[in-house]
């Protein structure tokens, strides 16, 4: 099934997440609220997005029997800083921008993580021009390397560890680029311009099956450690009937349709400390930064 968003709807969900991230946005924590804001994390076009929600926003709506708001934020901070007031009900998170709202916000529940081919883990793909100058993690050395989102886990923080491991820290060996989603980071490695970068591998395959980027173009030179796959996460101050209704909801989740919209095969129960590895990676991280100041 196509969903299509016209005109109206756009311009309408635009100036809903406007109010809704306004420093002025009221932030009521109602523990059985009528409407439940989702919101999905912004690693790709937000119309994308929206569009692909539409199966999730009535499954909920039925489910749950609530009014569902979709809501895709400007970037990952501005997610974090909705979960933070309680701006959102439920954020599917990039795990590192879980760990950073979690650490603003220590009441919110991460409560289901998606599965892929079995495992509740992702990698993180590390990309170049095929006919460029990067033909190996060892040329990035040098030269202008691509990262989406600074609060991204697959875009930034597992392959900018993958490439401390290897040697290369970001600012000494190689310059720093960040270009907001992950999708971005495709197109202008792709069309020449950074010779390589690093994307989640699920939305780079997503992408070469679109037709969004093309394959030939691109030429794979590095796979990171697995990542735990993006968390569900709730406001803890929620009634605990409507959180277990919510458990459930996404946990019984069976339809291909909204399934695919995650890029998971199903959901499975998690929790916080699913996430002390990239917890471990970030100060990893930050201890290489600080040696560069």
């Amino acid at each position: 099934m196509t969903f299509s968003l016209n005109r109206r709807t756009l311009i309408a969900s635009a100036f809903a997440a406007a109010a809704l991230f306004s420093p002025f946005a009221a932030s009521a924590q109602e523990p059985n609220p009528d409407t439940l804001r989702v919101a999905l994390l912004p690693d790709e076009n937000a119309a994308t997005l929206i569009q692909n929600a539409q199966p999730l926003k009535d499954y909920l709506a039925d489910t749950l029997g609530k009014k569902i708001e979709i809501v895709v934020t400007t970037d990952y901070s501005s997610m974090i800083e909705a979960m933070r007031f309680g701006r959102i009900e439920i954020g599917y998170f990039g795990g590192f921008s879980y760990v950073l709202a979690k650490s603003k916000a220590p009441e919110i529940e991460a409560f289901a993580v998606g599965v892929e081919k079995g495992k509740p883990t992702y990698n993180s793909i590390l990309i170049a021009t095929a006919d460029g100058p990067v033909k190996s993690l060892s040329d990035v050395k040098g030269k202008a390397f691509g990262f989406g989102d600074q609060a991204s886990t697959s875009s930034h923080l597992a392959p900018r560890a993958h490439l401390v491991k290897n040697g290369l820290v970001g600012g000494t060996d190689y310059k720093v680029v960040h270009l907001g989603t992950h999708d971005g980071v495709a197109r202008a490695v792709q069309n020449g311009q950074i010779p390589a970068g690093a994307l989640s591998e699920q939305i780079y395959r997503t992408l070469v099956e679109r037709g969004t980027i093309d394959d030939s173009k691109l030429l794979q030179i590095g796979l990171s450690d697995p990542i735990p796959n993006y968390p569900l996460t709730m406001q803890g101050y929620l009634a605990p009937e409507l959180k277990e209704k919510i458990r459930k909801a996404f946990l019984d989740i069976k339809d291909p349709e909204i399934l695919q919209s995650f890029r998971v095969e199903g959901f499975a129960e998690t929790n916080d400390a699913a996430y002390d590895v990239l917890r471990d990676t970030a100060q990893m991280l930050n201890l290489e930064l600080a040696k560069m100041n």
